[in-house]
């Protein structure tokens, strides 16, 4: 079961409260009705969240057992407020189905995590044109410009 509150309180971007239009025909010549996202948040809050969510499903056999498990509210009050509601969390994606960049960093920041744990430093000596050692091997740096 999915639960959603706070429908009165959703924001949309740009225009779309005066220029996102429903439409709908009631069977009769001419009878084409129309209505705006903002006439319709003040009818109904609940619907235009039911409308967007149904539209995004595929219009299969399971569609209408989904609507039937949505429960939208208006306001933060629910009946199911006894029940402990937790939060959806999306599931970690498989690293085949990520795009490459993200595919990267994510590899990348398991690396950097599992040197951490392991207490490895990934310190390379390189030396610039003055040759002063870089990257924080200073320490390690002076003793050697000393005894020279």
């Amino acid at each position: 079961m999915c639960i959603v509150i706070n429908a009165k309180d959703i924001c949309v971007s740009g225009r779309k409260l005066n220029d996102k239009v429903y439409y709908w025909h009631t069977g009769y010549v001419g009878h084409l009705k129309q209505r705006t996202l903002k006439e319709q948040m003040a009818k109904d809050p609940t619907e235009v969240i039911r409308k967007a969510v149904m539209r995004m499903l595929p219009r299969n056999k399971l569609r209408d057992d989904r609507d039937r498990k949505l429960r939208i509210f208006a306001g933060p009050d629910h009946p199911f407020a006894d029940k402990p509601v937790e939060p959806y969390v999306m599931p970690p994606r498989r690293i085949s189905e990520m795009r490459p960049r993200d595919r990267r960093a994510l590899i990348r920041a398991q690396k950097k995590a599992d040197e951490k744990e392991k207490g490895i430093s990934n310190y390379k000596k390189r030396k610039n044109k003055e040759g002063a050692v870089a990257d924080g091997e200073q320490e390690a740096a002076i003793p050697a410009a000393i005894t020279a």
